[in-house]
């Protein structure tokens, strides 16, 4: 009976961790209603994962190894590739190689059948350079539905209208491609005026979202109020990245807030991703450098962040 009982017991974990792996079998082609993210038979999903850290300073993470680890032990539904455009070794600099740790990030999504975020991780304009990016991230993986565009990470001084141009093109130059995949947008002052964008959509296009991000230390029910009022005219949101430190990045952890924040986020069932897999000195970064490459973190290789957002994950992610 004893060993019936463990069999039983193995069993059921087996089917936990195939009902939260798997995403894109479970749900198929995404689509948006409305505010809200669906999927391919129209009922509404919520997506949680994990946005890996600039690839030009963490490629070493950058591997389908990790991106397996994540989806099996995290349960991450999931995962944002954030391709550094500006910095040393960014994609300015070395485009072939941040290509390459990208796809990287995209196969191994695709393999475990998660969804994943191509995200041009910039703060600044560059037009002609995401274009021909996204131009051929399009032709490579626009026919499968796994994956998603991020255009713009975190649009910083930049205004509503020069986004919103801006965007347009980039979205013409994808849907010229590949015509259905999600396309999330950035909004003004690192994502936080996502009530310009509410009062000024983009028109003529199908499957937009508009990105939010928080760090629960710093950004707080005020924040929950301006996106409350951008539900309300009708804009759906994604949070592509969040975390319960500072804005920063640093300082303590506010669990209080990032509960708040993550309960606002599921009653409104708008999916979140959380800042990041890197093994940098400071809160934001859940791994410390004992983390493997690839994958197979035991909990001295966490971070309280990594351990704390690991469980947050799990949690929300085994509810119905």
């Amino acid at each position: 009976m004893k060993a019936k009982a463990i069999l039983a017991a193995l069993l059921l974990m087996g089917g936990t961790l195939t009902s939260s792996a798997q995403s894109v079998k479970a749900h198929g082609k995404l689509s948006v209603e409305g505010t809200q993210l669906t999927d391919e038979k129209g009922k509404p999903v919520v997506l949680r994962g994990m946005s890996y850290g600039w690839h030009n300073f963490w490629p070493r993470f950058y591997n389908q190894e990790s991106v397996k680890w994540l989806s099996s032990d995290w349960s991450v539904s999931v995962v944002r590739a954030a391709m550094g455009v500006e910095p040393a070794s960014g994609y300015l600099e070395k485009p072939e190689w941040s290509k390459e740790k990208i796809k990287a990030v995209v196969d191994g999504a695709i393999k475990e059948n998660i969804y994943v975020i191509i995200d041009w991780h910039s703060h600044n304009i560059n037009l002609e350079e995401a274009k021909e990016f996204f131009t051929e991230m399009a032709k490579t993986y626009g026919d499968n539905p796994h994956v998603i565009y991020e255009i713009f990470n975190e649009p910083d001084e930049e205004s509503w209208d020069e986004v919103k141009a801006y965007a347009t093109e980039v979205i013409s130059t994808i849907r010229a491609i590949d015509p259905d995949n999600i396309i999330l947008v950035g909004t003004p002052h690192w994502d936080q005026d996502i009530h310009l964008a509410a009062d000024s959509p983009i028109e003529g296009f199908d499957n937009i979202m508009y990105t939010l991000h928080f760090y629960a230390a710093t950004h707080k029910q005020s924040l929950r109020d301006r996106s409350d009022y951008a539900l309300s005219k009708g804009l759906p949101i994604f949070i592509s990245e969040s975390a319960g430190m500072e804005a920063t990045g640093d300082g303590p952890l506010n669990e209080k807030e990032w509960k708040k924040w993550l309960d606002w986020a599921e009653k409104n069932k708008i999916s979140w991703v959380t800042w990041s897999v890197s093994d940098k000195d400071e809160t934001c970064s859940v791994l410390l450098p004992s983390a493997s490459a690839t994958g197979n973190w035991q909990s001295k290789d966490l971070k309280k962040s990594g351990v704390k957002s690991r469980a947050l994950i799990k949690k929300y992610s085994s509810k119905k």
